[in-house]
């Protein structure tokens, strides 16, 4: 590629020398991800990935797709692009790992409307370390140069992944019972969701992201970037240690949307909001915009990333197996019958 050059597409706004750039300074990054089943490096038409089978009866792929939203909006005002990457891998592997399946490995979609090798490169330097976090490895990815579209500075982080889970052992919601115990896993902030509000509410075009918030306990701009946390590996070892029947991602619509998705009709999860560990961030957004606290629990996590549903024999074990692996894991509710598919009491 060291002979492709056109002055045509250069004089157009795209520079495919840039482009190359980038994919040397990604490279080191890309690398660190390579688990076994990788058979291809970067360059290629694909990503290939050869799936260890052995023991899995019925292979069932599972597949998630997301990006990053208007929370890269706060890393292109402050400035900072290396850790939105670790944002776009836990949407999609956080998805993955509610049907009980193991992501396997990952692509990323970059729109830009210049291309920076470093930024660029930033970028996937959090995508691969989302990458290793979630076990999982980064086999390919686009950059595409947008002038004229987007403004030189803006960008669109995007990506999916692709996971197994042998067919007997996909998590079905309907094996959830009634008297099934619900657990809680700590969230990191505000981790990918509810940012347009978010920046409304902070007036972010104008805001001062470099001032240090006191009941934070750092600067408004690193409590918003904090990385969505990623779950894959505590949850993949809950499901061994017990009897795991639900698993609920909790994304954007918040606690409202997202925990009756494991929940079959007829059941009610029953939350204890006061069981709820609320993180400071969202008491703040809840002030300064003035928002209900009902519209609260309908758009972010509030302190809960991810809720799973347990045989209450099992219980016990699920929340060891959890805090084993790290996790800071606490029962916020029940699973009753209640033609509700959710009451927060």
């Amino acid at each position: 590629m060291e002979h492709s050059h056109s002055a045509s597409y250069a004089a157009a706004g795209v520079n495919i020398e840039a482009g190359y750039e980038g994919v040397k300074l990604m490279k080191k990054h890309v690398q660190r991800t390579f688990i076994p089943g990788v058979i291809s490096d970067l360059g290629g038409f694909g990503g290939l990935f050869a799936p260890e089978l052995t023991g899995i009866a019925e292979p069932v792929l599972v597949s998630g797709t997301d990006g990053v939203g208007t929370k890269q909006r706060i890393a292109q005002l402050m400035d900072r692009h290396d850790t939105v990457g670790i944002d776009c891998v836990a949407m999609c592997v956080n998805d993955i790992v509610c049907c009980g399946a193991k992501p396997l490995f990952f692509l990323d979609y970059i729109a830009i409307g210049k291309n920076e090798p470093e930024k660029v490169a930033a970028l996937v330097s959090g995508v691969a370390e989302g990458c290793v976090r979630a076990g999982c490895a980064l086999i390919g990815g686009e950059t595409a140069e947008h002038p004229g579209t987007m403004a030189p500075e803006d960008y669109d982080l995007a990506g999916f992944s692709v996971g197994l889970v042998d067919k007997s052992r996909i998590l079905d919601p309907n094996t959830v019972r009634e008297g099934d115990v619900i657990l809680a896993l700590a969230s990191s902030g505000l981790h990918s969701n509810g940012f347009s509000l978010v920046r409304k509410v902070f007036d972010m075009e104008r805001a001062d992201l470099g001032a240090r918030i006191p009941e934070l306990g750092q600067t408004l701009g690193e409590a918003l970037l904090t990385p969505t946390k990623i779950y894959v590996k505590p949850v993949l070892s809950a499901i061994q240690a017990a009897e795991v029947h639900g698993i609920s991602h909790i994304t954007g619509g918040g606690f409202y949307e997202n925990i009756p998705r494991a929940i079959p009709a007829g059941l009610c999860a029953r939350i204890e909001k006061a069981a709820v560990r609320r993180l400071p961030i969202f008491s703040l957004v809840q002030e300064r915009g003035e928002i209900p606290e009902r519209d609260m629990f309908n758009t972010f996590n509030m302190g809960v990333g991810m809720s799973l549903t347990v045989s209450r024999d099992t219980a016990d074990k699920a929340l060891e197996a959890l805090r084993a692996a790290g996790e800071e894991a606490y029962v916020i509710g029940e699973v009753i019958r209640d033609e509700d598919r959710i009451r927060l009491d």
